[in-house]
Formats: C-alpha cells, structure tokens, sequence
C-alpha cells in the first residue's frame, strides 16, 4: 500500500500575550460619574510575554497529542523566538509569513484581584493574514482545515478556498464574532463540516443573522458548543442527534485562558482520526482540562501515554483512541476521507 500524507492545516492568529496582575481592585480606581474623562493608571505587580495567538495554541496543543500541524498565518518581525519554540514542538511553521517592519499581534491583560479584566489588543501583522492563501499545498478531501478567529478578510477567503479545494474544514467565528457580518458568518457556515462556538458567541451569532440557534447549528453536518464547566454539546445533522459531553476535572483551575483553543485541538484530532463522537467530546475535554491547569495558553504538556492514561482515569477505557495515540509513523490513508458525513 502507498503511504499518504494527510494533514491537519491551522489558520488564525499568532499573538504574544503580555500577562499582568494588579493587586487590587479595578472597581476601587474608577470614579462612576467621572467615566466621561476617565484616566487611570495601574501599577502591576508582574508582567510576563507567553506565546499566545488561536492558532499558536490549537497546533501546539495537536503537536502534543502527536500531530505535526501546519501553521498558516501571519506574524511580525519579532517572531523568530517563537517560531523556533514551534518548530522545536513538531509543528510546522513554513506557511507562518513574518511581515518586516511590524510587530506580532499582542494582547495586554491586566487582571486584578477579583479576576476583572482590562484588555487591549494590538492588530500588527495579523492584519496581512488576508493575503495568505491554502492554494498550492495541495490540500484534498483527506486533509482537515481549522479556521479559527483572525483577520476577517483572511476567514472568509480561507472558507471560500476550502470550498473550491474540496477540504474539509472546521470553522469556529470564536472571538471575531462580534467583527463578522451577517453575510460573512452565513458564508462562513456553508461549506464548513463543523461549527464551533460557545454559547455566547452562538446567541450572538443568531441575533446577527436573524437566525435561530436551531437554525444555525443545524446548517453544518456537526455543530459543537462549548458551555463551559457545563461541558459541550455535539448535534449531528445526519442523526438528528444531540450529545451533551461531560468535561475532565481538573486538578487544579489556575487560568482558563486557552482552554477553548486546546478543546478544539482535541476536537480537530478526533474528527481527523474518525474517532467516535462520544470519544471525540471527551478528548477535546480532556485537552481543555489541561490548559486549564496551568497560567498561559501554551505553559501545559503531556506525551499521548499520559493523556491516555488521564482519560482512562476519567471516562474509562478507549481502545480507538488507545490504538491512534500508540501508532506509529508514517500514517495509513483512511478507507474514506475523514468527514462527519460519515457518521
């Protein structure tokens, strides 16, 4: 048999993430009936640079359940640190394009006391990513696309491209939902063989589109929303069924920044491997968990013999998911292309 190369491709944005902690109260600093002219400024304790982006997070979080993702996306001419850090991490970093004379995009958080949340973020070279393109990597039915929160001209020329290659592709709006247009979230789903979002980012989805819910998550042939500590929901189109998925309890709960990001890597690696969608629900649980565990989006790690173990722990045995994570490479072409269509 001829060996095949499949791939999962990552596109969104690459951020650094600048990490503050203000040993107080926002709320004690802020004058109500002077927020007309507001002025203040925070004295923080630390201050930390982790390496951040949706992107950046959901291919580290698949390098460590073994994959070897590539990166499409667009960062700045301080990105060379981070790059090795992927490189050095199995991810592919050859579809990253560095813009000279720009910063990488960045987010500054101040957190204080009462995990209140001042948040500024800097576009940078993010806003080049419209002009990356998925034609000439010969991407097919076999391969798997992520489109995740970036530029919004860059989201919605990635899905159109999807469309036209014949890829399949997941597409998660996530924080952009609120720079989409209607138009641009309808287009986004047609095509797409996964929705993801949160519940939040599903009801705002819904008021922008005058759609129901009900409507929206029935487009694709699998919707999956995330609720949080309530877990996820999967609705499959083709069985007109409902899964609620139960989460993975945590150790400990220090930042839950980057948990949805490595739930969706762990959701894009069962659909890729054509687990069963009661396995697949709980390994994207499971990759939550561990983001979860730790401060910063990418600081967590695990080899797939631990993560075995931790989800035998949790849920119970999974001879699917056992016999993926303990496979070696190179990797046998599926009988048919990985597509919840199928199921």
């Amino acid at each position: 048999m001829q060996w095949v190369l499949m791939r999962i491709v990552v596109t969104g944005s690459l951020a650094y993430d600048y990490i503050m902690d203000f040993p107080g109260y926002f709320k004690d600093h802020i004058l109500p009936d002077k927020v007309h002219m507001l002025t203040v400024s925070f004295l923080v304790d630390s201050m930390r640079r982790m390496r951040g982006g949706v992107a950046g997070n959901i291919a580290y979080n698949l390098a460590l359940l073994g994959e070897h993702p590539l990166v499409v996306a667009s960062a700045g001419q301080d990105f060379d640190e981070y790059r090795r850090w992927m490189e050095e991490h199995g991810i592919d970093a050859s579809g990253i394009r560095q813009i000279p004379n720009e910063f990488t995009a960045s987010c500054f958080i101040n957190t204080d006391k009462a995990n209140n949340q001042i948040v500024a973020f800097y576009t940078g070279a993010m806003a080049q990513a419209r002009h990356l393109t998925l034609e000439g990597l010969g991407l097919g039915p076999r391969d798997w696309v992520v489109i995740s929160p970036t530029d919004p001209e860059a989201m919605m020329r990635s899905t159109q491209e999807c469309r036209r290659l014949g890829v399949p592709y997941v597409f998660d709006p996530g924080k952009q939902t609120p720079r989409l247009e209607a138009d641009q979230i309808l287009s986004g789903l047609q095509g797409a063989e996964v929705l993801v979002g949160n519940d939040y980012e599903l009801a705002m989805m819904a008021q922008k589109t005058g759609k129901t819910e009900q409507e929206l998550t029935a487009v694709a042939p699998l919707s999956v929303i995330t609720k949080g500590e309530k877990g996820s929901t999967f609705f499959s189109r083709k069985d007109h069924q409902r899964i609620e998925m139960p989460i993975a309890a945590p150790r400990e709960l220090k930042d839950p920044t980057g948990a949805g990001d490595a739930y969706l890597a762990g959701l894009v690696f069962g659909l890729f491997h054509q687990l069963p969608l009661p396995i697949i629900g709980r390994t994207a649980a499971l990759a939550a968990t561990y983001a979860i565990e730790e401060r910063g989006c990418q600081e967590h790690a695990f080899t797939p013999t631990q993560f075995l173990a931790r989800y035998r722990s949790a849920f119970g045995p999974a001879p699917e998911l056992e016999a993926v994570l303990a496979r070696g490479e190179p990797r046998a072409p599926a009988e048919s292309p990985p597509s919840s269509r199928r199921r």
